[in-house]
């Protein structure tokens, strides 16, 4: 459930809600822009603005908010240092964040409702409240000015997406490990009847496809992932074929460094430019000396987090 729908759901029970939005982040602030926080008046919440002792303190300030009615939007500044004075988080790792409030009741239920039907709008968060937006916009955008003014603007549609082509062993342990983490995954095989992709129920599609094709059912952007892990060199190559020159937030493969050099010299004696091959990180994942199914997906969930974090 997305935070949009706890929201919405609780306001449609007649309860009131506390959103807190991270408009602005610095340094190594463990709240990011973007990150959010409801917390509903049964006592309830969604989210995180970053967790730790600031987290607790916000929260209870929430709680009071729920108490005291309706208020007009205001931000909170957070310094993580233990000498920042009355703005200090009670947080020492550095970095600060602006964390804007909002009360959400009945009256803010046709918006959310639009919000959560449409995942193609943006969201406006200002002093003067929130609200959904046509506007095309494809990363965040924040201007905050002399208190009490400020202007931020996501885009609904951010979900990091990962297209997980080849569903063995390691896809089902990659799929089980993303289930946790904040990313849609999809897994896509040209076998049919594989085992490990029946059992694979932690990802939100799974298809079987021609490899030939698989540029149709992975579409750019700035929020996709692709990890490659096919059966074998010759699958590989041909997803990489079809994949190569796409653009994507990252594109890996796994596989032993030997048969990468190998299957990356064929490509460029077939003509695929080297800036098309530089940009597929292979082998994939972090080096932590994985050995087990789960060690080696938890490197690749390790480095895609480490990409989307950057």
């Amino acid at each position: 459930m997305r935070i949009w729908e706890f929201i919405a759901d609780k306001i449609s029970s007649s309860q009131i809600v506390i959103l807190m939005v991270v408009i602005q982040s610095e340094g190594s602030s463990p709240g990011r822009q973007g990150f959010k926080m409801a917390v509903a008046e049964d006592g309830s919440f969604f989210g995180t603005i970053g967790g730790g002792i600031m987290e607790h303190k916000l929260v209870e300030m929430a709680k009071d908010l729920l108490l005291k009615g309706r208020f007009q939007p205001f931000i909170k500044h957070q310094i993580h240092q233990a000498e920042a004075g009355r703005d200090k988080s009670g947080m020492i790792c550095s970095g600060s964040q602006t964390i804007a409030f909002y009360y959400l009741d009945n009256l803010n239920f046709t918006e959310l409702d639009k919000i959560v039907q449409h995942p193609e709008l943006s969201v406006t968060f200002s002093e003067n409240g929130m609200l959904s937006d046509t506007k095309n916009i494809v990363s965040c955008e924040v201007v905050v000015g002399e208190m009490p003014r400020w202007t931020y603007i996501e885009p609904l549609s951010t979900t990091n997406k990962v297209y997980i082509v080849g569903a063995g062993h390691v896809g089902l342990a990659l799929g089980e490990v993303l289930s946790k983490l904040d990313f849609e995954t999809h897994l896509l095989d040209h076998r049919q009847g594989l085992n490990t992709m029946e059992k694979n129920t932690f990802v939100h599609s799974s298809q079987v496809i021609d490899f030939h094709e698989c540029d149709r059912y992975i579409p750019e952007g700035d929020h996709v992932y692709v990890v490659i892990m096919s059966f074998g060199y010759r699958t590989d190559k041909i997803v990489l074929k079809a994949l190569l020159g796409k653009k994507y937030r990252f594109i890996g493969m796994m596989g032993s460094r030997k048969k990468t050099a190998v299957l990356f010299e064929e490509l460029l004696r077939e003509g695929h430019p080297p800036s098309d091959l530089n940009r597929v990180i292979a082998p994939i994942g972090l080096d932590i000396k994985s050995e087990t199914t789960y060690e080696i997906a938890i490197s690749i969930a390790a480095q895609l987090i480490k990409v989307k974090n950057c």
